[in-house]
């Protein structure tokens, strides 16, 4: 059977040629068994291309562990837990297991971050930050937030859960170096009295200065909200800095990135005050049933954060370091090249020299080598289609067992296709080689650690 769409009143968001092709898959299969083994197919697909062939440069994605990834396919996927920890507090009866397993990823979660409190119930990071402004604004009130061509993300800004909360934004001032101005800053916060101030940076290269702008929002009652989705496990590996113990009042972040665990938000504090506002949001505002499975998940990728995590973490900002130097040297621009260019996972290419951060990502795509494009210093947020600067990360390599010498390879093939011009299926066939003996994920208890070159 066929779907009859209406070519003339139909909206869709989604490339339309995409679909097509799907729907055109879908009619010429002979049932829906044969329509599920597409699906399957994909995903095969996807595992052998991007799983064993690619050297994946995301900045968002980090592959998890064997133990991590079978959680995610476990039987307790199946169950329902609404509500909080606790017989009294569940709608369901029968579920003390799965009691258990949230009490243990809550406390693990607790362990990893040095915190009080925590939150595992969230399905994604977005998700986390609309519960904080939930619990801690009200529509009308201001908030500050770094503008996304400065690095900011869609989740502190009109477009995201902080405009669907109706707060008013104005915008952090930053330098051209990708630095807070804090004499600005003081003047614009004094002047606005922002209820919140959020630090949430999806381009993120260097530690933010959250104790001065907390003090200087304090007068008022103002509070400092660090969304850490990008930098949460170098903070839990000691890398980066410590915003809970630099004044801010909550931070959230993402398992899925530098955390290395499941697609999941997580959500720390220390202040008793903010325990019952910050958990009904969550529960029973945002969240019912949440997926125990990645719950499990979650538990044990925070204790191979505790395991791993300081070395781990490590090896991603040496790499991240060492692949910036690398591209610089072969003609490609990179960000923060005064400061050494970056303090965490991500480094910022400027490619507008090479048809801008589309065109490049593109190209990069059909030689195997995935990065995404970005918003640079100097770009408008209206260029968000087509903007500037490349973002690339050394999560995965990392897990990978990559050290410095081999972000030099990596940079030579990005050269051989944004700066030579070599034949994208040549690259694409080096890249391939390159990756095939680098199928062992680590930081695991699986596997351990790297051995040393």
């Amino acid at each position: 059977m066929t779907h009859a769409v209406d070519s003339e009143t139909h909206v869709e968001v989604h490339d339309p040629e995409t679909l097509k092709v799907a729907a055109e898959l879908l009619n010429a299969c002979r049932g829906p068994r044969e329509m599920a083994m597409e699906v399957v197919a994909a995903v095969d697909r996807n595992a052998q291309w991007r799983g064993r062939q690619c050297l994946n440069l995301l900045a968002p994605e980090a592959p998890t562990s064997p133990t991590v990834r079978g959680l995610l396919a476990s039987e307790i996927g199946t169950r329902a837990a609404e509500g909080h920890i606790g017989p009294v507090n569940r709608w369901f009866a029968g579920t003390r297991h799965i009691d258990e397993v949230e009490a243990l990823c809550m406390e693990l979660l607790k362990r990893a971050l040095g915190a009080n409190y925590a939150e595992h119930r969230l399905c994604a990071s977005m998700i986390g930050n609309l519960a904080v402004y939930t619990a801690l604004t009200q529509p009308g009130d201001t908030i500050m937030s770094a503008p996304q061509p400065m690095g900011g993300h869609s989740s502190n800004r009109p477009d995201g859960p902080a405009g669907v909360r109706g707060l008013k934004i104005v915008d952090i001032p930053f330098t051209p170096e990708l630095e807070v101005d804090l004499a600005a800053f003081r003047a614009r916060a004094e002047a606005e009295q922002p209820r919140l101030v959020a630090l949430g940076m999806s381009m993120t290269l260097f530690p933010l200065p959250c104790r001065e702008m907390a003090e200087i929002i304090a007068p008022w009652g103002g509070q400092l909200f660090f969304d850490g989705a990008h930098q949460l496990g170098l903070i839990a590996g000691g890398q980066f800095q410590d915003p809970l113990r630099e004044g801010a009042c909550v931070l959230t972040g993402s398992a899925g990135k530098t955390w290395s665990g499941p697609q999941s938000g997580i959500m720390a504090w220390n202040a008793p005050e903010l325990t019952e506002p910050l958990t009904h949001a969550v529960f029973p505002v945002l969240a019912a049933t949440h997926q125990v499975n990645r719950v499990a998940a979650l538990a044990v990728s925070a204790a191979e954060m505790l395991a791993f995590g300081p070395v781990y973490m490590a090896q991603i900002v040496k790499n991240a370091q060492a692949l910036a130097r690398a591209l610089e040297r072969r003609g490609i621009p990179v960000l923060g090249s005064s400061r050494g260019y970056t303090r965490t996972h991500q480094v910022i290419a400027d490619v507008r020299a090479f048809g801008g951060g589309l065109e490049a990502a593109q190209l990069l795509a059909r030689a195997n080598l995935i990065t995404n494009k970005n918003l640079i210093p100097g770009d408008n947020p209206d260029m968000w289609d087509r903007p500037s600067g490349l973002r690339l990360g050394t999560i995965e390599v990392t897990r990978l067992g990559m050290t410095e010498a081999h972000m030099d390879d990596i940079a030579d093939f990005m050269a051989r296709v944004l700066v030579q011009k070599d034949p994208v299926a040549r690259v694409q066939e080096d890249v391939i080689d390159f990756r095939s003996p680098f199928q062992t994920l680590y930081y695991c208890f699986e596997t351990g650690l790297p051995e040393a070159d």
